[in-house]
């Protein structure tokens, strides 16, 4: 990855989702100068297991050869749809960032509640495994699961494309866009 040149891409997914059966999944294409260079929507099942699948779906969509990276925010959007970033590196021969911003303790015992029996979600999320947690440049501390890329290049790429706050900008960009197709959707516009 050429992270120095001004037109490195990133594909920034994020979510919204409200108290429906779907959820609006967005990507942003962004350059290294942070222009817009594409945008993807797609929708995944609230507390289903699609979302691995919705990711590598909107990367096709796209036909694009020249993405340098995915990068997702949250690892179980829509209700504990756990995200798969090996699998998505494997199929999409790109590397991916799962960025989250909270520490906690996991959330195997919240799935386990609310999906007893459900072991195929249970092993989705073992397979992330543990997260890294860096300090970007801008003072905020954020978790990262990677896949196909060093913990010090995504540093490098998050305090790169991080202009305040703890929100890269393509997944910032991609969840305005998440919440006002959304929004739409709730209000028939």
């Amino acid at each position: 990855m050429h992270l120095n040149k001004q037109g490195v891409r990133i594909l920034g997914i994020a979510e919204s989702w409200t108290g429906r059966e779907r959820s609006i999944l967005a990507g942003v294409v962004m350059r290294g100068d942070l222009r817009i260079d594409g945008t993807v929507l797609s929708h995944l099942t609230i507390g289903g297991m699609d979302g691995t699948d919705a990711v590598i779906s909107m990367f096709s969509s796209l036909k694009r050869s020249d993405i340098n990276l995915i990068l997702i925010s949250g690892a179980a959007i829509a209700w504990y749809n756990i995200i798969n970033p090996d699998r998505i590196r494997e199929e999409t021969e790109t590397p991916v960032i799962i960025i989250t911003y909270e520490d906690s303790e996991g959330l195997e015992d919240a799935i386990k509640h609310h999906f007893p029996g459900d072991e195929e979600r249970i092993q989705e999320y073992q397979k992330l495994g543990s997260r890294d947690q860096v300090h970007l440049k801008t003072g905020h501390t954020v978790f990262l699961r990677r896949s196909g890329i060093p913990p010090e290049t995504a540093l490098h790429v998050l305090d790169r494309f991080t202009m305040d706050g703890r929100v890269p900008e393509p997944v910032r960009v991609a969840r305005l866009i998440a919440r006002s197709v959304m929004r739409s959707l709730l209000t028939g516009i």
